[in-house]
């Protein structure tokens, strides 16, 4: 599955920027205060008790947030940690800074080197918002530590955090781009295959030629008329509405191309097609993230649908969406067993079967976007009389 993927990489990544966080942080403190003052040709002068007592305390707050992170581990969580770990140290650092150095003649000396790991690191994560807390709660934390202690040597490290921001944004960009050329490569390539099984399910049973498609496009525009699907999702939705029926691979022809009334043993055969096609798709990466289109779709509102009867809201809000335009197109196309509904017919039957058979808020939304129906419906009409013509021309 594609999210237990990047959680894994996310654990993987996460564990190895804890390990580089503690061990340079702890490190470079243990040399900056136990070995670098040993060193003849420095000062000799002692940091103030509180100072130690303070810097004492840092260790033990960054400490204290260990088993925090184990316990995030445990929940299946560990994109939280590497914000907890950069604020933590952010708040500490500055705390610290802001104490020891205001009304103090002393020279600013501060800084750790494992800010440069939290830098150069951070575009491994492959997130624009850790990259922009990162960068900026560096940046402000010494703005506001020179505006406070008055000392122009802050813009030195100021100087510093900028470059290598510049660098680790470089990096993520590419990363970034990367990732988004996989991307676009796999949904290609996810979408042929798709293609390629909805035509094998059509030759199988003509009479649902271009259901899968239309179906797909009408579950599309309800979909982000509700606002509540996200639109990262859109792709795989749309994949995933588009094999809503593969199930019907498994149901003999005798049955799905039948021109008189099913007999009860028959329709229970046709109510095993969601439950194959889930079977079939979940191990799909993306599209199983939507097995709920292919598993659900044929639910009902009242609780009368099938392959588990759920009632409501049980059901997925995608197979909601998609049980919607799946009967919408059922009504408006011939079959084997009638021909077409009018859409106006078809129109009234979905809002006869609102708080029914269709979620009464989805029709409430339907009825906005009936007219972006009817509009994917003529152009599909269209596109299939152009493509029908080309194939006679070109035998």
């Amino acid at each position: 599955m594609k999210n237990m993927s990047l959680l894994q990489e996310e654990k993987r990544a996460t564990l190895l920027f804890m390990w580089l966080f503690y061990i340079v942080f702890f490190l470079y403190d243990i040399f900056y205060y136990k070995f670098f003052p040993l060193f003849p040709w420095l000062s000799k002068s002692s940091p103030e008790t509180a100072w130690y007592y303070l810097t004492y305390l840092k260790d033990i707050v960054i400490i204290s947030l260990i088993p925090i992170f184990i316990y995030l581990f445990k929940k299946g969580k560990p994109q939280k940690i590497k914000y907890i770990i950069v604020i933590a140290y952010l708040i500490t650092n500055l705390v610290t800074d802001i104490y020891y150095y205001f009304g103090n003649p002393n020279t600013y000396s501060s800084g750790n080197l494992v800010e440069l790991v939290i830098i150069l690191f951070s575009p491994v994560f492959i997130s624009k918002r850790f990259f922009y807390l990162v960068a900026w709660g560096l940046f402000l934390k010494y703005i506001l530590v020179g505006v406070l202690v008055q000392d122009p040597v802050v813009l030195f490290p100021v100087i510093i955090i900028i470059i290598l921001d510049f660098i680790a944004y470089v990096l993520l960009h590419r990363f970034l781009s990367y990732v988004e050329a996989l991307k676009i490569s796999y949904d290609e390539q996810l979408a042929g295959i798709v293609k390629g099984v909805i035509a094998t399910l059509e030759l199988k049973d003509p009479y649902t030629r271009g259901h899968s498609e239309r179906v797909a496009e009408y579950a599309m525009s309800l979909a982000k008329a509700t606002g509540r699907v996200k639109e990262s999702d859109y792709n795989h939705f749309y994949y995933a509405c588009l094999l809503h029926d593969i199930g019907k691979v498994n149901i003999p022809d005798s049955i799905l191309t039948k021109s008189s009334k099913l007999t009860d043993e028959e329709f229970e055969i046709i109510k095993t097609h969601p439950v194959v096609g889930a079977k079939a798709v979940e191990d799909v990466e993306g599209i199983a993230e939507h097995i709920a289109v292919v598993y659900h779709h044929h639910e009902r509102w009242d609780g009368k649908g099938y392959p588990d009867g759920l009632e409501g809201e049980e059901t997925p809000l995608v197979a909601r969406i998609t049980a919607i335009a799946d009967a919408f197109d059922a009504m408006t196309s011939t079959r084997s067993y009638r021909p077409a509904l009018p859409f106006e017919e078809a129109y009234q039957r979905v809002l006869d079967g609102s708080g029914t058979q269709f979620d009464p808020k989805l029709v409430k939304v339907f009825k906005q976007v009936y007219p972006d129906w009817m509009t994917l419906s003529k152009k599909y009409c269209k596109d299939q009389a152009l493509k029908e013509g080309s194939n006679h021309e070109n035998p």
